[in-house]
C-alpha cells in the first residue's frame, strides 16, 4: 500500500484521535465528527473493525506503510519480552520518529522529509533513510547548512520534549540516545494487544 498523501486532518477525524501534534489535529470538537458531512455519525464497529482502527492509529501516527508495520510486528514477536513493548521500541527508534520527538520536524511527515533531504547526521555521517534504527550511544546532529532551518522549527514548536532515553543539547542541536525507549508517549491510548491480534 502506498504512502498516504491526502488531507492529514481527515485521518485524525476518521480514526477519532490526533495522529499529529498539530493544533488542527488536537481540536477535540472536530475529532468527534467523522469526515464527509455534518450529519454523518460514527458507525458501530465489528470486532475486526475495532482491531483495524487500532492498527491504523499506530500506522498513521508513525507514518509507516502496511508492509513495514507487518514486518515490525513479526520482528517484535521474534524478540524476547513483551511483544507490544518490542513493537513500540522498534517504532520509537526510527530516525524520523526521533527527529519528530525532538521537534526538528513539525509533524511526522515533516520529520520524514527532513531526514530524506539529508539534513540529519548520525555519528557524523549523513543518513537519509527515515526507517534507520538508532541505538544507545548514537549522536544525532544537524548538517551545518541546515541548522538555521532546524532552529526555526524547534522555536516554532515551543516547549521542549523530554524523554528519559534521549538527551537534547539545544545549543548544539544534538540528540544523544542514552537508552532504549521505556514506553512511548502518545497523545492517545493504543491497545497494543489488539494490534498483535490483528496480525495473528
Amino acid at each position: 500500500m502506498a504512502t498516504y498523501t491526502g488531507p492529514k486532518v481527515r485521518l485524525s477525524r476518521q480514526l477519532g484521535v490526533a495522529v499529529s501534534d498539530n493544533p488542527k489535529h488536537l481540536n477535540s470538537r472536530r475529532l468527534d465528527t467523522p469526515p464527509g458531512g455534518a450529519g454523518k455519525r460514527m458507525r458501530r464497529l465489528s470486532d475486526f473493525g475495532v482491531r483495524l482502527r487500532e492498527k491504523q492509529k499506530l500506522r498513521y501516527y508513525y507514518n509507516v506503510q502496511e508492509r513495514q508495520l507487518r514486518r515490525y510486528v513479526k520482528e517484535s514477536i521474534r524478540r524476547k519480552g513483551n511483544t507490544g513493548e518490542n513493537l513500540l521500541d522498534i517504532l520509537e527508534r526510527r530516525l524520523d520518529s526521533v527527529v519528530r520527538r525532538m521537534n526538528f520536524g513539525r509533524s511526522i511527515w515533516h520529520a520524514r522529509q527532513v531526514v530524506n533531504h539529508g539534513h540529519i547526521l548520525v555519528n557524523g555521517r549523513k543518513v537519509d533513510i527515515p526507517s534507520f534504527q538508532v541505538s544507545p550511544g548514537d549522536v544525532i546532529t544537524v548538517r551545518e547548512k541546515s541548522k538555521e532551518m532546524i532552529e526555526r522549527n524547534v522555536e516554532l514548536m515551543g516547549a521542549e520534549s523530554t524523554f528519559e532515553w534521549m538527551a537534547f543539547d539545544k545549543s548544539a542541536l544534538a540528540i544523544t540516545i542514552t537508552d532504549r525507549p521505556k514506553g512511548a508517549q502518545h497523545p492517545f491510548d493504543v491497545h497494543m494487544g489488539m494490534i498483535i491480534e490483528f496480525y495473528s
